[in-house]
């Protein structure tokens, strides 16, 4: 007798999968341990990022084409760390605690934009 194992979703071959990654990553520039020399502890960062990836998720975006989990190296520490495109680094931005100005300088900086110009009425 012969076991065979189904599954619902098309498994993508390994070299596909290492392209669209490699692609990906050309256009990730920033990392989230940016964001220590911002003032960010490395817990408020991994909460934001944890926030961003969420809000990526309910809105169906691609988060490998956003978000990708690396190692870095601060101060010959090896530490966990994320590779960022630049929605995914603002998204980081906007989900990070609140209290620190670069955040708030941050997200009243995307609603001028968003709404046009430097109003403030």
């Amino acid at each position: 007798m012969q076991i065979s194992i189904y599954r619902k979703e098309n498994q993508t071959a390994d070299s596909i999968n290492n392209f669209t990654d490699f692609y990906y990553g050309l256009r990730m520039h920033f990392f989230a341990s940016d964001l220590l020399y911002k003032g960010l502890s490395p817990k408020q960062i991994s909460s934001a990022v944890e926030r961003a990836m969420n809000v990526a998720k309910s809105s169906k975006m691609n988060l490998r084409e956003h978000f990708r989990p690396v190692f870095s190296s601060i101060d010959n520490e090896i530490i966990s760390d994320c590779k960022l495109s630049r929605l995914g680094y603002g998204l980081v931005l906007m989900n990070a605690e609140t209290k620190l100005s670069i955040v708030g300088k941050w997200q009243l900086k995307v609603l001028e934009s968003f709404m046009g110009g430097n109003n403030t009425h």
